[in-house]
């Protein structure tokens, strides 16, 4: 059962936060047909914290719950980054069962601001459990949903020395021939934030694909590798 009193608490916090200034643009610059309240991100993520402090779920369950109803339910576009921060609570933390909920949010979601909110998750619920995850995220690339093929790339970003480069390889390879904006973006953007920790392995793949590698996914790729 969902922890109601904390969602709302959420949006209470949220209601009271709200600009409608910001929110005029805030709606036109995601081009989202959901309103919004015009709270700032980092103000979304004060309101979740201080609420879930006071109103913690006890079980993953609950948390689950709570997660996917606030998300289901929300009006405002800042109710859905409120659910993507509480799936950051400790509770969750290395918990294979929360992939179902990241998956709902990614699909149902289907937009860059939403999805790339759960990459970080996606990387933690990999470092925890590489044997289950490696193969989800194989699948994923060849999924016919764009979103979910843009997570199984971005869903390394961050991880430094502990990327498995053969599945980066891998879920880019599956997606290199896409014409599709956010997935070549994400493409260079997986492989910039790994340069910085290996360059000369992203040097070598942006050699080894040459052509086949868009513009925008090489020119991203290659933005900070040394002359």
């Amino acid at each position: 059962m969902a922890n109601t009193a904390l969602m709302t608490a959420v949006r209470s916090g949220l209601q009271a936060a709200a600009d409608p200034v910001r929110a005029a643009w805030a709606q036109a610059y995601l081009k989202s047909e959901m309103p919004s309240l015009g709270v700032r991100v980092p103000e979304v993520r004060r309101i979740v914290k201080t609420a879930a402090a006071g109103l913690p779920p006890n079980t993953v369950d609950e948390l689950k719950a709570t997660v996917l109803e606030l998300w289901r339910d929300a009006t405002w576009r800042e109710e859905r980054y409120a659910a993507i921060d509480l799936t950051g609570l400790k509770l969750a933390a290395g918990q294979l069962g929360m992939l179902a909920v990241y998956e709902e949010i990614i699909r149902s979601g289907a937009w860059w601001d939403l999805v790339d909110g759960v990459a970080h998750r996606l990387r933690g619920l990999l470092q925890a459990h590489p044997a289950e995850m490696a193969p989800v995220l194989r699948r994923w690339s060849t999924d016919p949903d764009l979103w979910i093929r843009r997570a199984s790339i971005t869903a390394q970003l961050g991880a430094k020395s502990a990327t498995d480069t053969a599945l980066l390889a891998a879920v880019i390879e599956a997606n290199v021939a896409d014409p599709e904006f956010f997935i070549r973006k994400a493409i260079g953007w997986a492989l910039r934030d790994y340069a910085r920790t290996d360059p000369g392995w992203v040097r070598a793949f942006v050699r080894r694909h040459g052509e086949g590698l868009s513009p925008l996914s090489r020119r991203e790729a290659v933005r900070n590798l040394p002359a």
